[in-house]
């Protein structure tokens, strides 16, 4: 367990790989920050614009990187 735990780093008590965190962040970074410059130019546009590529990025982000953890139901 501890030589999985190096390639980990614990973010809210849960733990996650650098590589996937490093992935999420792009794409959501990336969708963001298109939405916001490809808005018009109208006074609340760019930030309906900026928060919907944000909610597309964590879509794509939850749809591209698999969820590690396994569930055992015990009696």
């Amino acid at each position: 367990m501890k030589e999985k735990e190096g390639n980990n780093i614990e973010v809210w008590e849960d733990l996650v790989k650098i590589k996937d965190l490093a992935k999420a962040l792009i794409i959501c970074i990336i969708t963001t920050f298109s939405g916001y410059f490809l808005a018009p130019n109208d006074s609340y546009k760019p930030l309906l614009f900026g928060l919907v590529g944000a909610i597309t990025g964590f879509i794509i982000s939850s749809i591209i990187i698999e969820p590690k953890r396994k569930f055992i139901q015990e009696e």
